[in-house]
């Protein structure tokens, strides 16, 4: 595994399509969003029982018991979100990242086909996938899935790391560079790029004076063992 992503869960703005409980689901939103999980909980918990078939509540409430390490419970909150509404890409997406956690990438996998197959244009589940297909060592699948997000943002620094470091994984040394420099035209303060592009460089052309140039850099941005690499590989 390369990435060093830790997911967790996020808490996005769950739009309530009905009035019924409204000050309770905004109010669960806002103590989501500050921690105060057992709180959105109980908040979500009114809505619900003010209108049993809002989903968006129920997503709601299963993002605040998996915070709160109640995963059979944010299951089945998420499980019953899709269960009223199954063209909810947010439940799918939360279950997935649940499921992420758990360590069930497989299974995570599909929860995040499936909410990419409702709303195609979600960089935040492509990057999730891609995650997970990571840790299952599905190099080539992360790729895409990075590659996708490129496409859908073609200024996501992150995206460009990432995929460079899955290409550095299947030992396209060039196709890492080449996303690394990408990475510091965007943005030239980044300082973990110039550390991956000299490791990189090193490796594929044994380019000791420009991979020393590199670790300079990176160790002037603060990168952490920059120097190291340096009284390493450069003196």
């Amino acid at each position: 595994m390369t990435l060093g992503i830790v997911l967790i869960f996020t808490f996005p703005i769950i739009l309530c399509s009905c009035q019924s409980g409204d000050k309770f689901y905004k109010r669960g939103i806002e103590n989501n969003k500050k921690g105060n999980y057992k709180e959105a909980l109980a908040d979500f918990t009114k809505v619900i029982k003010l209108n049993p078939k809002n989903a968006e509540a129920y997503c709601s409430r299963g993002l605040a018991k998996g915070m709160l390490e109640d995963t059979q419970g944010a299951m089945e909150d998420f499980n019953k979100a899709i269960e009223i509404n199954p063209k909810n890409a947010e439940a799918y997406s939360c279950k997935g990242n649940l499921k992420y956690k758990l360590q069930d990438f497989m299974g995570a996998i599909e929860d995040f086909n499936k909410a990419l197959e409702i709303n195609p244009k979600s960089s935040d589940i492509y990057r999730q996938r891609a995650t997970a297909k990571d840790f299952l060592q599905d190099y080539n699948g992360a790729i895409s899935d990075f590659s996708k997000l490129i496409e859908l943002n073609p200024k996501d620094t992150e995206a460009y790391f990432s995929r460079g470091n899955e290409k550095g994984m299947i030992e396209d040394y060039q196709g890492k560079i080449d996303d690394l420099n990408k990475v510091i035209e965007i943005n030239p303060n980044y300082a973990g790029a110039y550390y991956s592009r000299a490791l990189a460089k090193m490796l594929l052309t044994g380019d000791k004076k420009s991979g020393c140039s590199d670790f300079s850099k990176a160790g002037e941005l603060g990168a952490k063992g920059a120097y190291e690499k340096i009284k390493e590989y450069c003196n």
